[in-house]
């Protein structure tokens, strides 16, 4: 018999919950609604001012300053990042400190781009002054055109004025607007400059990041540790290749040392008979098995992995093998 004391706990629970689902929902509803008017803007009256911002970025011969305050501030900060992160050298000056030395940091042949919801935030009154009188470049990210910031500006990117998510005054809707904003500028720039996979690996070397940008070069078992044998290999001794090497595998050759096919562990139980060692690889093989490059991203191979519900891969430079990587060489580098 169920505990009556339990379904009133639950419901009890279950009552506590229903209040803050309802305001989460509420926030999520009005920042949705924030990025939706954003992606609008973005096809109107925002869309030329967003390219000039690129290019004015692009074209600059110094780094990209990302300024402002308070909660722009704190989007900022996480907007240099993501530009020098991707391949725009930048970095994040507070708004306050600049007029106490850190205007030093600045140089002409640098950008700014500075954040101010209202386009009034009166620390940032020097930086203004100080780019105008040295003509560098300013971009302002506002909700107001016509504010000091944004007249100001060489290139206003002025946001739609949305609802914040709490009695329209708790920065919530328009925070989430301004880091959207940056990361749709970063991806611009990175994507019109070429940037790839491989530039991004050579600035995440470390972390979770680094290992999923590793190659399969960087992990594959290479020379007398790939286990090979060539066509006509009685099955006895390709099986001792496959105990030896201890990858459940034997990569199968032809004439020319190209990979002709593969022995495994499954191949061995489909063709479990008496006779089995007394076979050649020939009968017994997988042809034309999947094999994939060196110079394949480590995370990719997982995914190849995964999807054909393997453990082991033959690297091949050609159509010749040149190592082996293990799902577990992969999982150990931190990849998974």
């Amino acid at each position: 018999m169920a505990n009556p004391k339990a379904r009133t706990a639950k419901t009890s629970a279950d009552e506590q919950t229903s209040p803050a689902i309802e305001s989460a929902l509420r926030t999520l509803e009005a920042e949705a609604g924030g990025i939706t008017a954003l992606a609008a803007a973005l096809q109107s009256d925002l869309g030329p001012a967003f390219v000039a911002a690129v290019d004015l970025i692009r074209g600059a011969k110094g780094r990209l300053i990302v300024t402002g305050l308070g909660k722009s501030g704190h989007i900022g900060r996480k907007m240099a990042a993501t530009f020098a992160s991707t391949g725009t050298p930048a970095f994040f000056v507070h708004a306050s400190e600049a007029s106490h030395g850190d205007l030093g940091m600045i140089t002409a042949d640098d950008v700014i781009m500075a954040l101010s919801w209202s386009g009034e935030t009166a620390e940032l009154k020097n930086l203004i002054n100080y780019s105008r009188r040295f003509r560098i470049g300013l971009i302002a990210v506002t909700a107001d055109a016509d504010s000091t910031l944004g007249a100001a500006a060489d290139v206003a990117l002025t946001l739609p004025k949305a609802r914040e998510a709490w009695h329209n005054l708790a920065p919530t809707t328009s925070s989430l607007m301004q880091l959207a904003i940056g990361d749709a500028l970063a991806v611009s720039l990175l994507e019109s400059r070429g940037f790839t996979a491989l530039d991004f690996s050579a600035l995440h070397p470390s972390g979770k990041l680094g290992a999923m940008l590793k190659f399969v070069r960087d992990l594959m078992h290479q020379e007398a540790a790939v286990p090979v044998k060539p066509l006509g290999t009685k099955m006895s001794d390709a099986l001792v290749e496959m105990t030896s090497k201890g990858f459940g595998c034997v990569g199968i050759t032809d004439a020319r040392g190209e990979i002709a096919g593969i022995v495994t562990d499954g191949d061995l139980r489909r063709h479990m008979c008496p006779d089995l060692m007394t076979l050649s690889v020939d009968e017994v093989m997988t042809k034309n098995p999947k094999t994939i490059s060196p110079d394949l991203l480590a995370s990719e191979a997982l995914e190849i992995l995964n999807a054909s519900k393997i453990t082991a891969l033959i690297v091949t430079n050609g159509k010749k093998p040149v190592g082996i990587v293990h799902l577990h060489d992969i999982l150990r580098a931190g990849v998974a």
